[in-house]
């Protein structure tokens, strides 16, 4: 069984990586891996060593210790993730740009912040 540290650092990654509009190929070939190994870290069933995340973060341009932010027991683990990496896996399938844009424009109107650029 995976722990929860795992589990947490996992979604952590597939929630960034998500939010750079990165496909797990695209991670997995600036380290060096297989999708499939990306795929076993965001699941939580592969671990992430302490070099390996380093590199990761690099790839992401985050600090490693941004993977643990929100962490702080079992019962806390990945709720509020979950939601959020599930709408950025939808938004991310819309093959048709402007409709894209046209919702990225909609969630800016109604949020309290902008979009990051990153995302427009």
């Amino acid at each position: 069984m995976s722990h929860p540290v795992d589990i947490h650092v996992g979604r952590k990654l597939k929630k960034l990586r998500v939010s750079r509009q990165l496909s797990q190929t695209d991670v997995a070939r600036k380290l060096e891996v297989s999708f499939q190994q990306i795929q076993k870290y965001e699941k939580g069933l592969n671990r992430i060593s302490a070099s390996r995340l380093y590199e990761i973060a690099k790839v992401l341009e985050v600090t490693p210790a941004c993977f643990f932010e929100g962490f702080h027991d079992e019962k806390g683990v990945g709720t509020a993730e979950e939601p959020a990496v599930e709408l950025a896996n939808v938004l991310s399938s819309i093959e048709d740009d402007a409709a894209k844009k046209k919702i990225l424009e909609f969630i800016e109107s109604i949020s309290d912040s902008p979009l990051p650029s990153s995302i427009r």
